[in-house]
């Protein structure tokens, strides 16, 4: 029998908001920007322990390239198509004072004036956000399967941007490192996480909008990749998935009763369960609609790994609705052959292996 729990837990995850100094909140206007983007193993110039072997100040590694490197991905912020996001979640950040150091450069005419780190105690890197609105509530779950804790926590933020509230989960699941199959249970166990605090906030507020965000690890038609023989975090709703489900022999951690530990996606809007128990809730992926091939490529192949994941108060054009969304596979993100310009520490060249996604909202 699994052993599972959710933690809330300081002395495992170490946490931080704060204002920065000197600068305004920006102002959407009737629309809300938000990406995510996983940049690559963002570590700042001093040595700790924990950096990866290319960091190391022996291997190279300075406050001078840290430093250039924060200049390259603000330009790089600077230069979305749609205008500099109103809220910025990066994966693989060191610590906040890498937050602060965007905050404070390139971008402080933005008014980045809040921001939110997270990362477990001991670990190379961790979770944060750049906001231009202030946050209303943080939160920060652990997660500990099996006695096995999963490397970096959920992020959960509260805003009001005009006076209309919504929550964001950021995430950074566990990597398939070790073996797809392997590490599966801990993706599982992030995906029960976000559905128990669903449940919680919608049954206090039932309209409450909510995105899932960040870099799952997991593509949105995973079920399908591995031979629909493995019970993934993220599943179609279609009759081959839910079928799955139900050959789930009776006694184990996935028969009925206990099967919330995946996230249903749908391509209705709004977002519905079809085939699944329709007590489950659905979210709405743009893979598949709006989003195209895919934000990091590996093997010569694309993959959807990062992620937007639309609660259906997105559908409903009261408060905020979903707009678009897009790859921002634009320069400088991809290089001349149109894949992600990853970052090499010892050259100092190009930005990052994964592509950034921008959501788009409407305040209705």
């Amino acid at each position: 029998m699994s052993r599972f729990f959710i933690c809330l837990l300081p002395a495992l995850i170490a946490g931080g908001c704060s204002l920065s100094a000197g600068v305004e909140s920006g102002s959407p206007q009737g629309s809300l920007k938000v990406v995510t983007w996983n940049v690559q193993a963002l570590f700042d110039g001093s040595q700790t322990g924990t950096e990866y072997s290319e960091y190391l100040n022996e291997a190279g590694w300075a406050e001078e390239k840290f430093s250039a490197r924060v200049n390259a991905i603000s330009r790089a912020i600077d230069r979305i198509v749609e205008g500099v996001p109103d809220i910025l979640a990066l994966e693989e950040i060191e610590n906040p004072q890498c937050l602060e150091a965007i905050a404070r450069g390139e971008l402080s005419k933005y008014g980045y004036g809040w921001t939110y780190f997270s990362k477990n105690k001991g670990a190379s890197l961790g979770l944060g956000v750049l906001s231009r609105i202030p946050f209303v509530d943080t939160r920060v779950h652990g997660i500990v399967w099996d006695q096995e804790t999963a490397p970096r926590p959920v992020l959960e933020l509260w805003l009001q941007p005009e006076d209309t509230p919504l929550v964001l989960f950021v995430c950074h699941w566990k990597s398939k490192l070790g073996g797809e199959d392997n590490t599966e249970n801990l993706r599982r166990a992030s995906a029960r996480l976000i559905l128990r605090r669903i449940r919680e906030i919608h049954s206090k507020h039932p309209d409450m909008p909510t995105v899932i965000m960040g870099d799952l690890n997991e593509n949105y038609d995973e079920f399908y990749r591995r031979g629909k023989r493995i019970l993934s975090a993220l599943l179609p709703d279609d009759p081959d998935a839910a079928g799955f489900i139900d050959t789930v022999p009776v006694g184990s951690e996935y028969a009925a009763g206990n099967r919330e530990d995946f996230l249903i996606l749908s391509e209705a809007k709004p977002p519905a369960v079809g085939y699944f128990d329709t007590s489950l809730p659905a979210f709405y992926s743009p893979w598949g609609q709006e989003l195209r091939n895919g934000s990091y490529y590996y093997k010569n192949d694309w993959e959807t790994i990062d992620h937007f994941l639309l609660s259906e108060q997105f559908f409903d054009q009261a408060g905020w609705d979903f707009s678009s969304c897009r790859v921002l596979d634009q320069e400088p993100f991809i290089n001349l052959k149109g894949i992600p310009d990853t970052y090499n520490p010892h050259t100092g060249q190009g930005l990052s292996d994964h592509l950034p996604l921008m959501l788009i909202l409407t305040n209705y």
